[in-house]
């Protein structure tokens, strides 16, 4: 009887009296406070935000058209588009044609591209599959400095050491060899004094590629390993890794990064009116003769310009560069566009 009921009677001190209080604190205890749910409201705020961040620079991008539309509306009313096709600038005389500015503008960027694009393919394609692993990273950091130089020392740096360099051993060879050939002779005429259209497109493209080159070498590393790896198994070599797997993969983010070198290559400002040689008249085409961009004529003209005409066809020509790039950046979507069309029927 006794051994019976010392089983019956459960002992405080031992296992299943602990586990007995322990049930016991578990269900006495309260339940845990419950606060009021802010999400729906932090939610609301947040979209008033984000809406709001998207209307201002709406708003801020048609108070540019607007403003540059009404200062050029003198320029406008008067030269209408014929201001686009007139290669004659004279304040004096109210004649004002902007067809100098366009063609140095734009020459000057395709330069920069041709020169930029080749070179910064070789350097994300360096850092990504050829380059030590010692190596990569201050090789990296260092071409990314170049984007930190401010532009007022490229140009500096393209009229006290680069434009002579390149008078001596291009521009003169050059001119020397090709005496009396009819057209490369008119090519590369011009003052030997190594300021130009070419000088000024190399200056750009030392400025772009930097930026061309960091977002190749980023979408490029995003390529899985997986599909390089098999590339390379199946005995491929790595420029046919590149041609096949890598740039198919990663198009877009290579036309972007295109695009963002134009774009800066446009609007350049100072380098180029250091060695363009600020020159309002279309002579001939040579690369090596002195010409003038939209940016450096407003930055040359601009703060001298009286009210009136004059000032208006600056700011006509403010007007077209942001159409300029407004048409290179309709014609990257469409590019991107057509890119992923391509993609999903390959799929």
């Amino acid at each position: 009887m006794a051994s019976s009921a010392n089983v019956g009677t459960a002992d405080p001190n031992g296992p299943i009296g602990e586990d007995v209080r322990m049930r016991t604190a578990a269900t006495s205890s309260p339940p845990p406070v419950r606060r009021p749910r802010t999400g729906p409201t932090v939610d609301w705020l947040f979209g008033i935000a984000a809406r709001s961040a998207a209307i201002l620079t709406l708003a801020l991008l048609a108070g540019i058209i607007l403003s540059l539309v009404v200062g050029a509306w003198p320029a406008i009313q008067k030269f209408g588009l014929s201001f686009l096709v007139t290669a004659e600038w004279d304040p004096v005389q109210e004649q004002f044609g902007g067809l100098v500015m366009i063609y140095g503008t734009l020459m000057t960027s395709v330069i920069a591209l041709v020169i930029a694009v080749p070179v910064s393919f070789g350097i994300a394609l360096f850092l990504t599959e050829l380059s030590p692993s010692w190596l990569r990273r201050p090789l990296g950091t260092a071409i990314e400095l170049l984007a930190a130089v401010p532009s007022i020392v490229y140009g500096m740096w393209g009229l006290f050491v680069f434009g002579p360099i390149l008078s001596t051993y291009v521009q003169q060879p050059l001119q020397a060899a090709f005496k009396g050939v009819p057209f490369l002779e008119s090519f590369v005429s011009g003052p030997p004094v190594g300021i130009g259209i070419l000088s000024a497109g190399i200056i750009l493209a030392i400025m772009i590629i930097p930026f061309i080159a960091s977002v190749m070498r980023d979408v490029f590393e995003v390529v899985p390993p997986l599909l390089k790896e098999s590339a390379y198994g199946l005995g491929c070599t790595t420029w046919e890794v590149v041609w096949k797997v890598v740039l198919p993969y990663t198009k877009a983010g290579v036309v972007g990064g295109i695009m963002l070198g134009l774009g800066r290559a446009l609007g350049e400002t100072m380098a180029i009116t250091f060695v363009i040689g600020n020159f309002n008249q279309l002579d001939s085409l040579s690369l090596f003769e002195a010409a003038n961009s939209i940016t450096s004529a407003l930055a040359n003209e601009f703060a001298e310009a009286s009210e009136g005409l004059h000032q208006a066809s600056l700011i006509y020509l403010g007007l077209v560069l942001f159409l300029i790039t407004f048409v290179v950046l309709v014609l990257s979507k469409l590019l991107l566009s057509q890119l992923a069309k391509g993609e999903g029927k390959g799929t």
